[in-house]
């Protein structure tokens, strides 16, 4: 038998708001090098940043 309060559930969580990503998070962009992961902002590549360790930014934003 369904449970009817499978659905209210469903609908709930769909009706939750969606967290807020900042513009500069969307269209940060990543590659690896030898040395680590090179973070860049696809509108101005020429702002970047390095790292040894990898977070997703998603988690963390």
């Amino acid at each position: 038998m369904p449970d009817p309060d499978s659905k209210a559930e469903q609908d709930s969580a769909e009706d939750a708001p969606k967290p807020v990503v900042a513009d500069a998070v969307e269209t940060t962009e990543s590659y690896e090098t030898e040395e680590g992961v090179v973070f860049y902002d696809a509108e101005n590549p020429l702002a970047w940043m390095q790292a040894e360790t990898v977070l997703d930014l998603e988690e963390v934003a």
